[in-house]
């Protein structure tokens, strides 16, 4: 058994999260650098692509995508902050309820 002066100051290995299977394309790229060049911070950007941060440093850097154009203005989403997925999840539920709220109120109105 090691003791505990052994183990002092390690530090345990962090796990890589799974791929979630996103990533962007040269359209994506061309509206990243617009959000870039419109002053959007890094973070909401990846947000609103579900990539990871380093894919939009890598873009910025011009590590990626190099050779496309930056995208105009009006191709732009709207500035964020944008809704975590927490916050879209609480919606469809909401948006859900409602679907079958409306659907019981006109099942009322047709036995009338």
């Amino acid at each position: 058994m090691a003791s505990m002066n052994e183990n002092f100051g390690k530090v345990p290995r962090r796990r890589r999260a799974p791929p979630n299977g996103n990533s962007l394309c040269e359209a994506d790229a061309a509206i990243v650098k617009g959000m870039i060049a419109r002053g959007d911070v890094y973070a909401e950007i990846a947000n609103w692509f579900g990539v990871n941060l380093g894919r939009i440093s890598e873009i910025a850097t011009g590590q990626s995508f190099r050779d496309v154009a930056t995208a105009a203005d009006d191709e732009l989403p709207p500035r964020g902050p944008y809704a975590t997925p927490q916050e879209l999840a609480a919606v469809a539920k909401a948006l859900n309820e409602a679907q079958q709220a409306i659907g019981a109120a006109e099942r009322l109105i047709k036995r009338r």
